[in-house]
């Protein structure tokens, strides 16, 4: 996908703003917990019972057939149509590779697929979010997560042969085509759950919704309630904070990047963990019925980063009295850029997710997660014309842990690490290693102060040049809206 300067800033300032748009509504929300004690089920797509419209039969069969009747499969596909065909329309205005015509989408069906080189927000950021709008049309549109996949998938083929008249290339494939189903399904049950809390006006819950999933708005404008039953959260767990704060620079070694440096930034960061382990009743039947997302916005270089892991397939299990979990195969989006430097992967992973209760006010939650993903990860040079960036299949781990002090305070703690291969021609390797750190003390109510710090290492490793080093640390202030008086663990005792 060649997109020019000009119209990739548009992208990334038009995602800064939606970012934004989502924060500020999803702080709005009064996030309520409940008491909890898990089943243990495997996860294929499942249509929920609480999806059934009043006067509807209470029973499987007529739970499902209120669902057939009411999803679409031809309103998405002319949508992501729709969809592709204006795009390349407003890139056609600025360059000739969206000249699209018989011969070239012939020669792009014969082969062979490239690796571009656009430039990186492009294919990491902008790609995945032009997958997301396709799985969100599908998604409002009554179909479940693997229908809307394959339509995502589905999407950014088509948009590869006939979207552009350059050669089809593998990395936008992986990156629109999953990346964006990850992205967009998260994306689509933070929208959902909005539209859930009545607490809110509806104008504001419709507008908020649609900030978060421009999709899922375009569809309930369009066809009003028809799509409504065919989805509900079932009321999951979840656990939120918006941070907005300062920070500066703690270490910084720039190695190759020639960009100007920022020591002091305004940040805007959204997290957000849905289908906690232990709430009573609470089935993962479906995937992303537990995931996480984080994203942080910043006065930099606009997105520092994006991250979203959902469970695919799995179970839930107990150990005791005291622990409550997840475990299985979980599918991820990662998107971060410190600046000097770029990591971006799709992946999957084998893992768990758990909270262990270590004494009546002290709990402690995690995520340990060990995959694979393509991966794109390189310095910031400034070279017009040439990606200063590579794509490696790369082994990946992280994990994330928060403990709490009942209602009282928070310390959170995040570690990943990316060991991305160089191409043939360059050869060697690069690690990636990230570390984010933070103490948080209720003020009062829901409102509390944070002290962060991020720190992100890249290595690169080179068989005829010198070893490169890079480092970017930052600590920072911040005030800190909680989604709840406490700090999210779920109470089942």
């Amino acid at each position: 996908m060649n997109i020019s300067t000009s119209s990739a800033s548009r992208i990334a300032h038009g995602l800064r703003g939606a970012f934004i748009v989502l924060c500020c509504a999803a702080a709005a929300q009064a996030f309520a917990q409940a008491d909890s004690l898990p089943g243990i089920n495997l996860l294929p797509e499942i249509p929920p019972r609480e999806a059934v419209p009043p006067g509807a039969g209470a029973n499987r069969a007529d739970t499902e057939a209120v669902i057939e009747s009411r999803k679409s499969h031809a309103i998405p596909a002319l949508e992501i149509i729709g969809f592709d065909f204006l795009l390349n329309r407003i890139n056609r205005r600025k360059s000739d590779d969206y000249d699209v015509s018989g011969a070239s989408i012939r020669r792009n069906l014969r082969g062979p697929w490239v690796v571009d080189n656009d430039p990186y927000k492009t294919n990491q950021l902008g790609h995945p979010y032009q997958g997301s709008m396709y799985h969100g049309f599908a998604r409002s549109a009554g179909l479940n997560y693997w229908e809307s996949l394959g339509y995502t998938f589905a999407g950014s083929l088509a948009w590869e042969i006939a979207g552009e008249k350059t050669r089809p290339s593998k990395n936008d494939q992986i990156n629109t085509g999953i990346g964006g189903s990850f992205l967009g399904e998260a994306l689509f049950r933070m929208s959902s759950l909005v539209l859930e809390h009545d607490s809110t006006p509806r104008f504001w819950r419709e507008l908020a919704a649609a900030a978060i999933s421009p999709a899922t708005g375009f569809n309930r404008l369009a066809f009003g309630e028809r799509f409504a039953p065919v989805f509900a959260s079932r009321d999951p767990a979840y656990s939120s904070r918006l941070q907005v704060g300062f920070s500066g620079t703690a270490q910084n070694r720039l190695g190759t990047s020639t960009t100007g440096l920022k020591s002091s930034e305004a940040l805007v960061d959204f997290s957000l963990d849905y289908g906690l382990p232990g709430k009573r009743d609470y089935q993962y039947r479906r995937p992303f019925d537990y995931f996480s997302f984080q994203g942080t916005a910043t006065t930099a270089n606009g997105f520092e980063n994006l991250t979203t892991r959902g469970l695919l397939f799995g179970r839930d299990y107990a150990v005791g009295n005291n622990y409550r979990g997840v475990m299985g195969l979980y599918g991820s989006y990662d998107y971060f850029a410190p600046q000097i430097f770029r990591v971006s992967s799709t992946a999957l992973s084998v893992g768990t997710t758990g909270q262990a209760w270590l004494s009546n006010a002290i709990a402690l939650q995690g995520t340990v997660l060990l995959g694979v993903g393509y991966t794109a990860v390189g310095t910031l040079k400034g070279v017009p014309g040439d990606r200063d960036y590579n794509y490696g299949t790369s082994p990946q781990a992280l994990i994330a842990l928060r403990m709490s002090f009942g209602d009282k305070a928070a310390i959170d703690l995040t570690a990943r690490d990316y060991l991305v291969p160089h191409s043939a021609e360059q050869r060697g390797r690069t690690n990636v290693a990230r570390l984010e750190a933070a103490a948080t003390w209720r003020v009062s109510g829901r409102h509390g102060v944070s002290i962060r710090y991020v720190g992100t290492r890249r290595d690169a490793a080179f068989p005829d040049l010198a070893d490169l080093t890079q480092v970017r640390g930052t600590v920072g202030i911040y005030y800190t809206l909680l989604g709840h008086d406490s700090f999210g663990a779920v109470e089942w005792r």
